[in-house]
């Protein structure tokens, strides 16, 4: 029998896919959180990293965020304005509660946000893995955080703290580093620096036999910035707070949700476009 907090192995046409870890050991630095890795394509092939030398804090597929109310759920050091980046013992935990719903195609998992011995968001997390074609299936991952404290409660990022063009924090994505930095490329334009901070219905991140499309999958979704790396590492994620702090009232939540391809080859503009149609609609 599987033990109830147990790593669940997600399948897609029978095929292993990815595997979601809900308690790691990990130190405090890292912001301790469950994650999906590895995650692979249909064909087997890693398209996450755990622990890269380069970001010792990037864990697979989840979601970080490096400010809420001052508390590091990222991990690493925090950028402090008119400081910079600086290791600070403000890190929290995201916590594993229990699982709603537990099948080889994906969960419902309750966790809680907890820092310096207090909760102050509670998530229900939603993942599920669905075929699309022999070669390609999607990722559909939803995050829901409410204010479970008696206060007003933001999310921050290091660009909102004074670092331009560094709005990391929601789910994120660490991909596989290779030889050569993956392509980037969404509708209507290519190349890190023209994607990283823009809008798009759907992002895509082809490498070396590989291709991941992201999309937003829903209104609020849609409006969050893409924070995406290629040259320095291969990542992407949505932006939560951008231009400005997201506030989030006593008892209120924030709900975002990410549909990702998980391709074989590297996918054209007009194959990512079908794809993530069909991935969102389905």
């Amino acid at each position: 029998m599987t033990a109830p907090d147990s790593p669940v192995v997600l399948r897609v046409a029978g095929r292993p896919v990815g595997r979601y870890v809900t308690r790691p050991e990990l130190s405090a630095r890292h912001s301790p959180r469950p994650y999906l890795h590895p995650v692979t394509t249909l064909a087997g092939t890693a398209v996450t990293e755990l622990t890269p030398a380069d970001h010792t804090h990037h864990l697979g597929v989840g979601v970080a965020v490096p400010d809420v109310e001052g508390h590091n759920f990222w991990g690493g050091r925090t950028y402090v304005r008119d400081q910079g980046p600086t290791e600070l013992d403000n890190h929290g935990t995201q916590r594993h509660s229990s699982f709603q719903l537990r099948d080889p195609d994906g969960f419902v998992e309750e966790l809680r946000w907890i820092a310096s011995g207090a909760e102050l968001l509670r998530e229900r997390r939603t993942v599920a893995a669905t075929e699309l074609t022999d070669a390609a299936w999607a990722l559909d991952f939803t995050f829901s955080l409410t204010n479970v404290t008696p206060a007003p409660l933001s999310i921050g990022s290091p660009a909102t703290n004074g670092r331009p063009g560094a709005a990391y924090g929601g789910f994120f994505w660490r991909a596989r580093k290779e030889g050569s930095a993956p392509d980037v490329f969404t509708a209507d334009t290519e190349g890190e620096a023209e994607v990283h901070g823009a809008r798009a219905d759907w992002l895509a991140l082809a490498g070396a036999g590989w291709t991941l499309v992201f999309a937003g999958a829903t209104d609020a979704t849609r409006r969050d910035p893409w924070f995406v790396r290629a040259a320095e590492y291969p990542g992407v994620g949505s932006s939560l707070a951008s231009e400005a702090r997201l506030p989030i009232p006593p008892g209120e939540t924030a709900v975002r949700r990410i549909v990702t391809v998980v391709a074989d080859g590297r996918l054209g503009r007009d194959e990512a476009a079908a794809l993530v149609r069909k991935a969102v609609t389905q």
